[in-house]
């Protein structure tokens, strides 16, 4: 599902290119669960960027559902993360004018699908949300919230999830919640997930764990 050799991302501050990401090499099959860990500043958030096609790599390769992403332009991305990828910000970034339905179905409703209404209400059903299909982003508590981005991560049925800090703007009982739903969503799907996190717990529900810092992956198994 994703291959990347040699990954480097520079982005240019105020004084002057930073390194982001160093020399990174990863390998993830399809259907697996990746549990990222590291500090803030460790590069977790822009390895997901990266992966999503929302930043360029500076250096390397980058492949994922079989696509050499650093190769197509700017539609072709958009078109690929409709087509394969579903992202879970830590702010949820509904549009606060769209309903649950409506904020669900943006996906489908870019690519055009005439059942768009239809899939983001049953997505909607299964994160328990089908009796607030009507209601606004401030109608809604951080957890129904977040089913909602979760409504809309998996409304076109991706094979790739990649979800930064889910829970992070959650308590802890709502959010133990929405990852239950995730990890049962997952398995449904059967789906790929990466999923960055500081919560050690959280990512031991992977399959897999990668530790990262300064912008380089840990040797496996070292804290």
């Amino acid at each position: 599902m994703i291959h990347i050799s040699g990954l480097d991302l520079s982005l240019v501050g105020g004084a002057g290119p930073v390194n982001i990401l160093k020399d990174l090499d990863l390998r993830v099959s399809a259907g697996e669960t990746l549990g990222i860990l590291g500090p803030s500043g460790a590069g977790k958030t822009s390895l997901l960027m990266v992966l999503s096609g929302l930043e360029r790599p500076t250096r390397g390769s980058i492949r994922v559902a079989e696509q050499d992403i650093g190769a197509l332009s700017e539609n072709e991305l958009a078109i690929f993360r409709r087509k394969h990828v579903g992202i879970i910000f830590q702010s949820f970034h509904l549009i606060p004018s769209m309903t649950a339905l409506e904020n669900a179905a943006l996906p489908l409703e870019f690519a055009g699908d005439a059942e768009a209404p239809d899939r983001a209400k049953e997505a909607l059903v299964a994160t328990g949300l089908g009796h607030r299909l009507g209601h606004f982003p401030s109608q809604l508590s951080g957890g129904e919230q977040q089913r909602v981005a979760l409504a809309r991560a998996i409304v076109a049925r991706p094979s790739l999830i990649l979800a930064d800090e889910p829970t992070g703007n959650l308590d802890r009982q709502t959010g133990a919640r929405v990852i239950e739903l995730l990890f049962r969503l997952q398995q449904e799907l059967g789906t790929t997930l990466l999923m960055v996190t500081h919560d050690e717990e959280l990512a031991g529900r992977c399959g897999r764990i990668l530790r990262m810092a300064d912008g380089r992956f840990l040797p496996e198994g070292q804290a």
